[in-house]
């Protein structure tokens, strides 16, 4: 029998009004029907007001938790009354069959938590120097996972779900995460290590087949954005080995890098060569300046943390 599913959409701003329109239409027109929709505004009563006047049928809330992501997922959570909680952003619109993709892995009981692939939609062409191994800079999917169902670590915050059960023991961190214009991440990846704490043996699964559009601003692809994204995950990483351990902290993280970059700097050499274009060759510089902004992040912010416990 398939789960019920309430779908939880968490919103701060009405810029992306059209985008959060477009998700609730597709919401109600999937393959798979959801139980309820919860748009959970973060402090801003204009939004909250447009969202119970103007999205009928969806169940409009104040967050009740400090601002942020964290605190409107914890009060959708808390509200939501299906037997799997499904997340997705305000600026990510579903595949007609995103939720029926979504709800199939839970058929196993063991199955605790699946996420979906996150599929860029970029405003303006990518530029040719975006490795496509970094679209996790944009919040998506990135090569490198998955193309199959598969178990893994972690799932990606714009399209992914829980059973209920598991926020009578969890609640999301502010720690981390998106608030205030502050944008480290790594918030869902430390829900998900402590959720693999919590419930020994159940499995945490990426279904590649629910599909999610995330809304890439144009913004978004200038290298100075892709310097700052790389620079605070870095940082976000650090903070979360300090919660953690950096062994379970990072292990996706030495896999990705002994294995999916060095395979993106051959990938932009076989491109450039096939297609004849130079440009692409700039991926091989990206990769490595990106991974040193990382690296310089995730350097300093655990040099911090020894100070401030020394």
């Amino acid at each position: 029998m398939s789960p019920r599913v309430s779908v939880v959409i968490s919103t701060y701003t009405l810029d992306r009004w059209h985008i959060l329109t477009e998700a609730v239409t597709a919401l109600r027109e999937q393959t798979h029907g959801p139980h309820e929709i919860l748009v959970v505004v973060d402090h801003q009563p204009a939004v909250l007001e447009r969202v119970a006047d103007d999205l009928h049928g969806v169940v409009a809330l104040p967050s009740a938790g400090s601002p942020g992501l964290a605190g409107c997922r914890n009060t959708g959570a808390r509200a939501a009354t299906g037997s799997v909680v499904a997340f997705i952003d305000d600026d990510a619109v579903p595949e007609p069959d995103w939720l029926e993709q979504l709800a199939a892995p839970y058929a196993d009981d063991e199955v605790v938590a699946v996420g979906g692939d996150v599929i860029p939609s970029w405003a303006a062409s990518p530029p040719s120097w975006f490795p496509p191994e970094f679209n996790w800079v944009v919040g998506c999917s990135y090569r490198g996972l998955p193309e199959t169902r598969a178990n893994v670590r972690n799932v990606i915050g714009a399209n992914m779900s829980f059973r209920r059960e598991v926020f009578e023991e969890l609640q999301f961190f502010s720690g981390l995460g998106h608030a205030n214009g502050r944008s480290l991440g790594g918030e869902e990846t430390d829900f998900c290590i402590r959720l693999a704490a919590t419930f020994p043996g159940r499995s945490i699964v990426y279904e590649p087949k629910a599909r999610v559009r995330h809304h890439v601003p144009a913004d978004r692809a200038r290298f100075g954005y892709f310097l700052r994204r790389c620079y605070n995950e870095g940082i976000s990483k650090g903070v979360l080995a300090g919660r953690v351990g950096s062994g379970v902290g990072l292990a996706s993280e030495r896999n990705y890098v002994r294995a999916v970059l060095p395979g993106a700097a051959l990938g932009a050499l076989a491109d450039t060569v096939r297609t004849r274009r130079p440009a692409g060759a700039l991926r091989i510089p990206a990769t490595v300046v990106g991974v040193g902004a990382a690296t310089s992040g995730y350097v300093l912010s655990r040099v911090r943390r020894l100070s401030a416990i020394s």
